[in-house]
């Protein structure tokens, strides 16, 4: 860490929180550039369901780590960390200041205080889970994670296949939990100076938020994004698993509604906001403010 570099200013919260628009209002008034530490926005063309920043949005302020995977390649948590340390090199090098932004709970550990130390994947095994979760469904998986590792599945969620598969990995790997090894790591040393500021809107007004942000998102063509990207060879890819696409895609083969995929959709996301809360409640030093807010009329400790 080079401690002659200003800190950086980290901005998370649970979805629907305002965190993007307010990182760019105070971008702008800072001359700071902005790093995505979002796991669904670093795919492209799956735009409305991640709630990407707007074409306009990008326009105003410079943003890193958005739209820059396909859908089929694997990203990770250690590829996050890379890219971020490139970027962070890059915006100071431009004598600009740096301002990251997500909910990705995992990113923003890696990029703060690196990776917990993990076996590498077995092919094999991982297979098997594969071939499990296509027989007995996501859902099981979920549950028998949930026996031998009740902290990790608490924090997952269900469809998300791929980490409930990783985690089902290191337990079968090593005969420790997941969420053992993490909870060694939480407070691991500092790789970078930063003010770490979470939002933390009340529970009802959250809630709302998510309501009205997934309604908006069925408006705007949801399930039209999501059949296009079927059409493109997209389906079985890591992003369609994510809370929405689920839905959107369960609306596209008639197992749903429109309006039963709005609703599960929107408490599928509630109870992951949750999750994020949870998560942001064990970062040492965070400091939590109410939203939303406005940056014209809150002066955030750590800005300049």
């Amino acid at each position: 860490m080079n401690s002659a570099a200003p800190a950086l200013w980290i901005l998370a919260g649970p979805t629907a929180s305002g965190k993007s628009a307010l990182a760019i209002d105070l971008a702008k008034r800072w001359g700071a550039e902005i790093i995505s530490a979002d796991s669904q926005a670093v795919y492209r063309y799956f735009d409305i369901g991640t709630a990407k920043p707007t074409a306009e949005q990008l326009a105003q302020v410079p943003h890193h780590l958005v739209s820059i995977v396909d859908p089929t390649e694997t990203f990770s948590g250690a590829k996050f960390q890379r890219l971020a340390d490139e970027a962070i090199a890059g915006i100071r090098s431009r004598g600009k200041r740096v301002i990251v932004v997500g909910g990705t709970g995992l990113y923003l550990r890696a990029l703060l205080h690196g990776l917990v130390e993990a076996p590498s994947a077995d092919l094999t095994l991982r297979a098997k889970l594969e071939e499990e979760a296509d027989r007995d469904g996501n859902l099981a998986l979920h549950a028998r994670l949930a026996t031998i590792d009740p902290q990790s599945a608490a924090t997952l969620n269900a469809q998300d296949r791929l980490r409930v598969i990783r985690a089902l990995e290191i337990h079968a790997l090593t005969g420790e939990p997941a969420s053992l090894r993490r909870a060694g790591h939480a407070f691991a040393s500092k790789r970078h100076a930063f003010t770490l500021t979470v939002l933390n809107p009340k529970r009802e007004a959250m809630y709302a938020a998510i309501n009205e942000r997934t309604a908006a998102m069925f408006k705007a063509g949801l399930v039209d994004e999501t059949r296009a990207l079927v059409a493109r060879g997209y389906r079985e890819t890591a992003p369609m698993r994510s809370v929405g696409y689920v839905q959107a895609l369960a609306v596209i083969d008639g197992a749903m509604s429109e309006a039963e995929a709005i609703a599960d959709t929107a408490q599928k996301t509630r109870h992951f906001a949750k999750r994020q809360m949870t998560w942001f409640r064990k970062e040492q030093g965070a400091q939590f403010v109410d939203a939303p807010l406005s940056a014209e009329n809150w002066v955030p400790e750590g800005g300049p």
